[in-house]
Protein backbone atom coordinates (compact mmCIF):
# COMPACT_ATOMS: atom_id res chain seq x y z
CA UNK A 1 0.00 0.00 0.00
CA UNK A 2 1.32 3.62 -1.08
CA UNK A 3 2.33 5.72 1.73
CA UNK A 4 0.17 9.02 1.64
CA UNK A 5 2.66 11.96 1.21
CA UNK A 6 1.98 15.29 3.05
CA UNK A 7 0.48 17.45 0.03
CA UNK A 8 0.67 21.15 2.46
CA UNK A 9 4.06 23.62 1.28
CA UNK A 10 7.27 23.01 2.79
CA UNK A 11 6.65 25.15 6.46
CA UNK A 12 7.10 29.18 6.01
CA UNK A 13 6.52 28.71 2.38
CA UNK A 14 3.07 28.64 1.08
CA UNK A 15 1.02 28.28 -2.41
CA UNK A 16 -0.33 30.67 -4.37
CA UNK A 17 -4.37 30.41 -5.64
CA UNK A 18 -5.36 32.11 -8.60
CA UNK A 19 -6.63 35.03 -6.98
CA UNK A 20 -3.60 35.74 -5.18
CA UNK A 21 -1.15 35.58 -7.93
CA UNK A 22 -3.63 37.89 -9.93
CA UNK A 23 -3.46 40.70 -7.19
CA UNK A 24 0.77 40.20 -6.91
CA UNK A 25 0.59 40.35 -10.82
CA UNK A 26 -1.27 44.04 -10.50
CA UNK A 27 1.14 44.70 -7.66
CA UNK A 28 4.19 44.14 -9.42
CA UNK A 29 3.08 45.55 -12.48
CA UNK A 30 1.77 48.96 -10.49
CA UNK A 31 5.91 49.30 -9.04
CA UNK A 32 7.20 48.30 -12.28
CA UNK A 33 5.02 51.85 -14.24
CA UNK A 34 6.20 53.84 -11.31
CA UNK A 35 9.97 53.00 -11.05
CA UNK A 36 10.44 52.80 -14.99
CA UNK A 37 9.35 56.40 -15.30
CA UNK A 38 12.42 57.21 -12.78
CA UNK A 39 14.45 55.79 -15.13
CA UNK A 40 15.26 52.26 -13.04
CA UNK A 41 15.59 49.48 -15.39
CA UNK A 42 14.98 45.40 -14.59
CA UNK A 43 17.80 42.74 -14.15
CA UNK A 44 17.71 39.35 -12.88
CA UNK A 45 20.04 37.45 -10.98
CA UNK A 46 20.30 33.46 -9.99
CA UNK A 47 18.72 32.33 -7.49
CA UNK A 48 22.01 30.57 -6.06
CA UNK A 49 25.17 32.04 -5.18
CA UNK A 50 28.87 30.82 -4.05
CA UNK A 51 28.64 30.33 -0.15
CA UNK A 52 31.70 32.09 0.49
CA UNK A 53 29.97 35.15 -1.03
CA UNK A 54 27.09 34.90 1.31
CA UNK A 55 28.78 34.27 4.08
CA UNK A 56 31.46 37.21 3.97
CA UNK A 57 28.44 40.28 2.57
CA UNK A 58 28.19 41.93 5.99
CA UNK A 59 24.32 40.37 5.81
CA UNK A 60 24.15 40.52 9.41
CA UNK A 61 21.95 38.06 11.65
CA UNK A 62 20.95 37.21 7.63
CA UNK A 63 23.92 35.04 7.40
CA UNK A 64 22.59 32.77 9.91
CA UNK A 65 19.86 32.14 8.09
CA UNK A 66 21.21 30.86 4.69
CA UNK A 67 19.92 27.64 2.99
CA UNK A 68 23.18 25.90 2.51
CA UNK A 69 23.08 23.52 -0.89
CA UNK A 70 25.03 20.37 -0.61
CA UNK A 71 27.39 19.55 -3.63
CA UNK A 72 26.26 17.12 -6.17
CA UNK A 73 27.62 14.26 -8.42
CA UNK A 74 31.45 13.43 -7.91
CA UNK A 75 31.97 16.09 -6.14
CA UNK A 76 30.25 15.09 -2.88
CA UNK A 77 31.33 11.82 -3.62
CA UNK A 78 34.95 12.85 -3.29
CA UNK A 79 34.39 14.65 -0.36
CA UNK A 80 37.07 12.72 2.56
CA UNK A 81 35.57 14.64 5.85
CA UNK A 82 32.07 15.62 6.99
CA UNK A 83 33.21 19.20 7.99
CA UNK A 84 30.40 21.39 6.30
CA UNK A 85 32.87 23.47 4.29
CA UNK A 86 33.36 20.22 2.54
CA UNK A 87 29.96 19.42 2.24
CA UNK A 88 28.12 22.81 0.90
CA UNK A 89 29.79 25.46 -1.91
CA UNK A 90 26.22 27.27 -2.88
CA UNK A 91 23.56 28.98 -0.73
CA UNK A 92 20.13 30.53 -1.65
CA UNK A 93 19.77 33.83 -1.95
CA UNK A 94 19.13 36.01 1.15
CA UNK A 95 18.47 39.55 -0.17
CA UNK A 96 18.79 40.91 -3.85
CA UNK A 97 21.50 42.94 -2.63
CA UNK A 98 24.29 41.22 -2.10
CA UNK A 99 23.58 39.21 -5.54
CA UNK A 100 23.38 42.79 -7.16
CA UNK A 101 26.89 43.61 -5.96
CA UNK A 102 28.21 40.72 -7.41
CA UNK A 103 25.98 41.06 -10.54
CA UNK A 104 27.89 44.53 -10.56
CA UNK A 105 31.60 43.49 -9.85
CA UNK A 106 30.76 40.73 -12.70
CA UNK A 107 29.22 43.20 -15.60
CA UNK A 108 30.36 46.33 -15.05
CA UNK A 109 32.13 47.48 -18.13
CA UNK A 110 28.87 46.61 -19.90
CA UNK A 111 26.83 48.52 -17.93
CA UNK A 112 25.74 52.40 -17.77
CA UNK A 113 27.23 54.78 -15.57
CA UNK A 114 25.55 55.40 -13.41
CA UNK A 115 23.56 52.38 -13.11
CA UNK A 116 19.98 52.26 -12.15
CA UNK A 117 18.26 48.84 -11.37
CA UNK A 118 15.14 47.15 -10.58
CA UNK A 119 15.15 43.02 -8.84
CA UNK A 120 11.89 41.57 -8.22
CA UNK A 121 11.96 38.09 -7.17
CA UNK A 122 12.39 35.29 -4.40
CA UNK A 123 14.64 35.37 -1.47
CA UNK A 124 14.66 32.66 1.06
CA UNK A 125 15.92 32.60 4.88
CA UNK A 126 15.97 29.54 7.65
CA UNK A 127 13.69 32.05 10.12
CA UNK A 128 11.55 31.37 12.59
CA UNK A 129 7.74 31.42 10.72
CA UNK A 130 5.19 33.74 11.90
CA UNK A 131 2.44 36.06 10.60
CA UNK A 132 4.54 38.19 7.97
CA UNK A 133 7.37 36.15 7.79
CA UNK A 134 8.27 33.56 5.88
CA UNK A 135 11.17 31.37 4.52
CA UNK A 136 10.51 32.20 1.09
CA UNK A 137 9.13 35.25 0.41
CA UNK A 138 9.54 38.30 -2.50
CA UNK A 139 11.84 41.28 -2.42
CA UNK A 140 11.36 44.86 -4.83
CA UNK A 141 14.27 46.01 -4.35
CA UNK A 142 15.67 49.22 -6.88
CA UNK A 143 19.30 50.70 -6.40
CA UNK A 144 21.74 53.10 -7.67
CA UNK A 145 25.18 52.77 -8.24
CA UNK A 146 27.49 54.68 -8.94
CA UNK A 147 26.14 58.14 -7.56
CA UNK A 148 27.73 59.72 -4.19
CA UNK A 149 25.82 62.75 -4.18
CA UNK A 150 22.21 62.38 -1.76
CA UNK A 151 20.37 62.69 -5.07
CA UNK A 152 20.18 58.85 -5.01
CA UNK A 153 18.87 58.52 -1.90
CA UNK A 154 16.32 61.10 -2.47
CA UNK A 155 15.36 59.35 -5.95
CA UNK A 156 15.15 56.34 -4.34
CA UNK A 157 12.77 57.60 -1.45
CA UNK A 158 10.37 59.43 -4.05
CA UNK A 159 9.86 56.76 -6.33
CA UNK A 160 9.16 54.23 -3.55
CA UNK A 161 6.72 56.35 -1.81
CA UNK A 162 5.15 57.33 -5.45
CA UNK A 163 4.93 53.34 -6.23
CA UNK A 164 3.68 52.73 -2.48
CA UNK A 165 0.68 55.34 -3.08
CA UNK A 166 0.05 54.06 -6.37
CA UNK A 167 -1.03 50.63 -4.98
CA UNK A 168 -3.78 52.36 -2.63
CA UNK A 169 -1.34 52.63 0.45
CA UNK A 170 -2.16 56.59 1.48
CA UNK A 171 0.36 58.32 3.35
CA UNK A 172 3.30 56.28 4.27
CA UNK A 173 6.10 57.52 6.56
CA UNK A 174 9.12 57.41 5.81
CA UNK A 175 11.82 57.20 8.61
CA UNK A 176 15.52 58.14 8.24
CA UNK A 177 18.70 58.29 9.99
CA UNK A 178 22.43 58.00 9.19
CA UNK A 179 24.37 55.10 10.17
CA UNK A 180 27.49 57.74 10.91
CA UNK A 181 25.19 59.65 12.93
CA UNK A 182 24.67 56.50 15.07
CA UNK A 183 28.47 56.37 15.38
CA UNK A 184 28.56 59.93 16.67
CA UNK A 185 25.77 59.34 19.41
CA UNK A 186 27.21 56.12 20.41
CA UNK A 187 31.06 58.35 20.50
CA UNK A 188 29.29 60.92 22.47
CA UNK A 189 27.48 59.12 25.12
CA UNK A 190 30.45 56.69 25.86
CA UNK A 191 30.01 53.39 24.46
CA UNK A 192 33.30 52.42 23.38
CA UNK A 193 33.91 51.89 19.54
CA UNK A 194 35.68 48.69 19.02
CA UNK A 195 32.03 47.85 20.49
CA UNK A 196 29.88 49.57 18.21
CA UNK A 197 28.26 46.76 16.19
CA UNK A 198 27.45 44.94 19.69
CA UNK A 199 25.77 48.41 20.52
CA UNK A 200 23.85 48.76 16.76
CA UNK A 201 22.50 45.26 17.60
CA UNK A 202 21.13 45.62 20.66
CA UNK A 203 19.33 49.09 19.82
CA UNK A 204 17.79 47.63 16.95
CA UNK A 205 15.50 45.76 19.08
CA UNK A 206 14.07 48.51 20.67
CA UNK A 207 10.54 48.45 19.05
CA UNK A 208 10.40 44.53 20.47
CA UNK A 209 11.58 44.52 23.88
CA UNK A 210 11.17 48.41 24.46
CA UNK A 211 13.46 50.68 26.22
CA UNK A 212 13.46 48.49 29.11
CA UNK A 213 14.51 45.49 27.62
CA UNK A 214 17.20 47.37 25.44
CA UNK A 215 18.76 48.86 28.97
CA UNK A 216 19.08 45.44 29.98
CA UNK A 217 20.68 44.39 27.50
CA UNK A 218 23.31 47.06 27.26
CA UNK A 219 23.54 46.64 31.13
CA UNK A 220 24.15 42.64 30.32
CA UNK A 221 26.91 43.45 28.03
CA UNK A 222 28.89 45.80 30.39
CA UNK A 223 28.34 49.02 29.40
CA UNK A 224 27.85 52.01 31.58
CA UNK A 225 24.86 53.35 33.25
CA UNK A 226 25.81 56.95 32.51
CA UNK A 227 26.07 56.54 28.85
CA UNK A 228 22.98 54.40 28.92
CA UNK A 229 21.38 56.94 30.65
CA UNK A 230 23.16 59.84 28.10
CA UNK A 231 21.86 57.67 25.14
CA UNK A 232 18.12 57.55 25.96
CA UNK A 233 17.93 61.28 27.00
CA UNK A 234 19.22 62.00 23.51
CA UNK A 235 17.29 59.70 21.29
CA UNK A 236 13.58 59.46 23.44
CA UNK A 237 11.19 60.97 20.57
CA UNK A 238 10.31 64.40 20.91
CA UNK A 239 7.67 65.37 17.93
CA UNK A 240 9.63 67.76 16.48
CA UNK A 241 9.81 68.16 12.89
CA UNK A 242 12.49 66.48 10.90
CA UNK A 243 14.97 69.23 10.02
CA UNK A 244 13.95 70.77 13.38
CA UNK A 245 15.22 67.37 15.14
CA UNK A 246 18.51 67.26 13.04
CA UNK A 247 19.64 70.66 14.31
CA UNK A 248 19.26 70.26 17.40
CA UNK A 249 21.36 66.88 17.48
CA UNK A 250 23.72 69.00 15.61
CA UNK A 251 23.87 71.21 18.49
CA UNK A 252 23.90 68.52 21.16
CA UNK A 253 26.31 65.47 19.32
CA UNK A 254 29.27 68.00 17.69
CA UNK A 255 30.84 64.60 16.39
CA UNK A 256 27.48 63.76 14.19
CA UNK A 257 27.50 67.22 12.51
CA UNK A 258 29.72 66.33 9.04
CA UNK A 259 26.38 63.83 8.30
CA UNK A 260 23.40 65.65 9.28
CA UNK A 261 23.92 68.35 6.54
CA UNK A 262 23.64 65.58 3.89
CA UNK A 263 20.61 64.01 5.88
CA UNK A 264 18.83 67.13 6.59
CA UNK A 265 19.24 67.84 2.53
CA UNK A 266 17.50 64.47 1.76
CA UNK A 267 14.73 65.35 4.68
CA UNK A 268 13.99 68.85 3.09
CA UNK A 269 13.78 67.64 -0.32
CA UNK A 270 11.89 65.33 0.07
CA UNK A 271 9.40 67.15 2.20
CA UNK A 272 8.74 69.37 -0.50
CA UNK A 273 7.92 67.01 -3.48
CA UNK A 274 5.53 65.10 -0.76
CA UNK A 275 3.66 68.04 -0.95
CA UNK A 276 1.43 66.10 2.60
CA UNK A 277 1.07 63.01 0.43
CA UNK A 278 3.63 61.19 2.41
CA UNK A 279 5.31 62.19 5.32
CA UNK A 280 9.31 62.32 6.07
CA UNK A 281 10.79 61.80 9.70
CA UNK A 282 14.35 61.72 11.38
CA UNK A 283 14.68 58.46 13.40
CA UNK A 284 17.94 58.75 15.39
CA UNK A 285 16.62 54.87 16.64
CA UNK A 286 16.56 53.69 13.70
CA UNK A 287 19.25 50.54 12.70
CA UNK A 288 18.61 48.12 9.99
CA UNK A 289 20.08 45.02 10.68
CA UNK A 290 22.29 44.80 7.99
CA UNK A 291 26.02 45.18 8.40
CA UNK A 292 27.11 46.67 4.77
CA UNK A 293 25.17 49.72 5.33
CA UNK A 294 27.37 52.95 5.45
CA UNK A 295 25.75 56.50 6.00
CA UNK A 296 21.95 57.12 5.12
CA UNK A 297 19.12 54.12 5.85
CA UNK A 298 15.47 54.72 5.95
CA UNK A 299 12.16 53.09 6.30
CA UNK A 300 8.63 53.34 4.94
CA UNK A 301 5.83 52.53 7.08
CA UNK A 302 2.04 52.72 6.89
CA UNK A 303 -0.28 53.54 9.29
CA UNK A 304 -0.91 51.21 12.51
CA UNK A 305 0.89 48.30 10.46
CA UNK A 306 3.45 46.83 13.03
CA UNK A 307 5.95 46.05 10.87
CA UNK A 308 7.69 48.36 8.44
CA UNK A 309 6.98 47.84 4.84
CA UNK A 310 9.93 49.00 2.78
CA UNK A 311 13.62 49.67 3.93
CA UNK A 312 16.95 50.27 2.79
CA UNK A 313 20.15 52.92 2.91
CA UNK A 314 23.56 53.15 1.58
CA UNK A 315 25.82 50.48 1.04
CA UNK A 316 29.55 52.18 -0.22
CA UNK A 317 31.50 49.20 0.20
CA UNK A 318 30.14 45.96 -0.35
CA UNK A 319 31.16 46.23 -4.19
CA UNK A 320 34.75 46.60 -3.40
CA UNK A 321 34.61 43.65 -1.28
CA UNK A 322 34.57 41.70 -4.66
CA UNK A 323 35.93 44.22 -7.25
CA UNK A 324 39.07 45.84 -5.19
CA UNK A 325 37.40 49.00 -5.81
CA UNK A 326 34.22 50.93 -3.82
CA UNK A 327 31.28 52.40 -5.44
CA UNK A 328 29.18 53.88 -4.24
CA UNK A 329 25.52 52.44 -3.90
CA UNK A 330 22.33 52.81 -2.14
CA UNK A 331 18.66 50.93 -2.76
CA UNK A 332 15.36 50.96 -1.44
CA UNK A 333 13.03 47.55 -0.80
CA UNK A 334 9.51 47.06 -0.57
CA UNK A 335 8.47 44.13 1.27
CA UNK A 336 6.31 42.38 -0.94
CA UNK A 337 5.00 40.30 1.00
CA UNK A 338 3.86 42.87 3.27
CA UNK A 339 2.35 45.06 1.18
CA UNK A 340 0.27 42.16 -0.47
CA UNK A 341 -0.73 41.19 3.23
CA UNK A 342 -2.70 44.93 3.34
CA UNK A 343 -4.12 44.86 -0.16
CA UNK A 344 -5.51 41.83 0.80
CA UNK A 345 -6.70 42.62 4.19
CA UNK A 346 -7.89 46.04 2.38
CA UNK A 347 -9.61 44.05 0.22
CA UNK A 348 -8.93 46.19 -3.02
CA UNK A 349 -7.11 45.33 -5.59
CA UNK A 350 -3.33 47.15 -6.89
CA UNK A 351 -5.01 49.26 -9.96
CA UNK A 352 -8.53 48.69 -12.36
CA UNK A 353 -9.00 45.03 -12.99
CA UNK A 354 -9.87 44.40 -16.87
CA UNK A 355 -13.36 43.08 -17.74
CA UNK A 356 -13.64 39.12 -17.37
CA UNK A 357 -15.67 37.01 -19.59
CA UNK A 358 -16.46 33.45 -19.41
CA UNK A 359 -17.48 32.21 -23.09
CA UNK A 360 -19.37 29.23 -23.02
CA UNK A 361 -19.90 26.86 -26.17
CA UNK A 362 -20.92 23.73 -26.72
CA UNK A 363 -20.18 20.29 -28.50
CA UNK A 364 -22.22 21.74 -31.25
CA UNK A 365 -20.19 25.04 -31.90
CA UNK A 366 -17.31 24.74 -34.35
CA UNK A 367 -14.33 25.33 -32.66
CA UNK A 368 -12.79 27.69 -35.25
CA UNK A 369 -15.50 29.93 -35.13
CA UNK A 370 -15.28 30.05 -31.55
CA UNK A 371 -11.72 30.69 -30.85
CA UNK A 372 -11.96 33.10 -33.70
CA UNK A 373 -14.86 34.94 -31.90
CA UNK A 374 -13.07 34.79 -28.38
CA UNK A 375 -10.24 36.72 -29.85
CA UNK A 376 -12.48 39.47 -31.43
CA UNK A 377 -13.64 40.01 -27.82
CA UNK A 378 -10.05 40.45 -26.80
CA UNK A 379 -9.05 42.77 -28.98
CA UNK A 380 -11.84 45.25 -26.96
CA UNK A 381 -9.23 44.60 -23.78
CA UNK A 382 -11.65 42.08 -22.23
CA UNK A 383 -10.14 38.87 -20.58
CA UNK A 384 -12.03 36.24 -22.16
CA UNK A 385 -11.75 32.50 -20.94
CA UNK A 386 -13.20 29.83 -23.58
CA UNK A 387 -15.28 27.75 -20.62
CA UNK A 388 -17.12 24.11 -21.91
CA UNK A 389 -20.83 25.21 -21.45
CA UNK A 390 -21.95 22.44 -18.31
CA UNK A 391 -25.75 20.67 -18.25
CA UNK A 392 -26.66 22.65 -15.30
CA UNK A 393 -25.79 26.01 -16.89
CA UNK A 394 -27.54 27.80 -13.50
CA UNK A 395 -25.04 26.46 -10.85
CA UNK A 396 -22.02 27.20 -13.46
CA UNK A 397 -23.04 30.79 -13.57
CA UNK A 398 -22.85 30.80 -9.88
CA UNK A 399 -19.00 29.04 -10.33
CA UNK A 400 -18.22 31.73 -12.69
CA UNK A 401 -19.10 34.37 -10.44
CA UNK A 402 -17.57 33.05 -7.54
CA UNK A 403 -14.52 32.65 -9.53
CA UNK A 404 -14.30 36.76 -10.77
CA UNK A 405 -16.17 36.88 -14.03
CA UNK A 406 -18.16 40.13 -14.63
CA UNK A 407 -19.90 38.61 -17.66
CA UNK A 408 -20.14 35.75 -19.51
CA UNK A 409 -20.24 35.03 -23.35
CA UNK A 410 -22.94 32.76 -25.73
CA UNK A 411 -21.81 31.84 -28.84
CA UNK A 412 -24.85 31.36 -31.54
CA UNK A 413 -23.87 28.88 -33.93
CA UNK A 414 -26.43 29.34 -36.28
CA UNK A 415 -26.26 33.35 -36.50
CA UNK A 416 -22.57 32.94 -35.62
CA UNK A 417 -23.21 35.50 -32.87
CA UNK A 418 -21.86 36.24 -29.80
CA UNK A 419 -24.00 37.40 -27.27
CA UNK A 420 -22.40 38.94 -23.96
CA UNK A 421 -24.41 39.26 -20.77
CA UNK A 422 -23.56 40.54 -17.03
CA UNK A 423 -22.81 37.80 -14.63
CA UNK A 424 -24.02 39.69 -11.07
CA UNK A 425 -23.45 38.14 -8.01
CA UNK A 426 -26.38 35.45 -7.78
CA UNK A 427 -27.34 33.22 -4.76
CA UNK A 428 -26.30 29.63 -4.33
CA UNK A 429 -27.59 26.97 -7.04
CA UNK A 430 -29.48 24.48 -5.56
CA UNK A 431 -29.53 20.66 -6.41
CA UNK A 432 -25.49 19.24 -6.96
CA UNK A 433 -23.59 18.42 -9.90
CA UNK A 434 -23.55 18.96 -13.50
CA UNK A 435 -26.99 17.57 -13.75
Amino acid sequence: MAVKLDTAPPRGMKDLLPAEVELRDRATAMILATYTRYGFRRIETPALENLQLLLGSGGGENEKLIYKVLKRGAKLDSVATLREDDLADLGLRFDLTVPLARYYAHNRATLPDPFKAIQIGPVWRADRPQRGRFRQFTQCDIDILGVASEIAEIELILATSEALIALGLERPTVRLNDRRILAAIAEHCGFHADRQHDFFVTLDKLDKIDREGVERELRADGHRDAAITRLFTLISPTGAPAAAALDKLSATVPEARPFVEGLRTIVLTIEREAAQRYAVAFDPTLVRGMGYYTGPIFEAAYGDYGSSIAGGGRYDRLIGRLSGHDVPACGFSIGFERVVSILEEKAETAGAERERVAFLFGPEDGLGEVVAAAGTLRRGDRVVSLTVKRKNLARQLDDLAGEGFGSYAVFRAGANEVEVKPLAQRAPARGSGDG
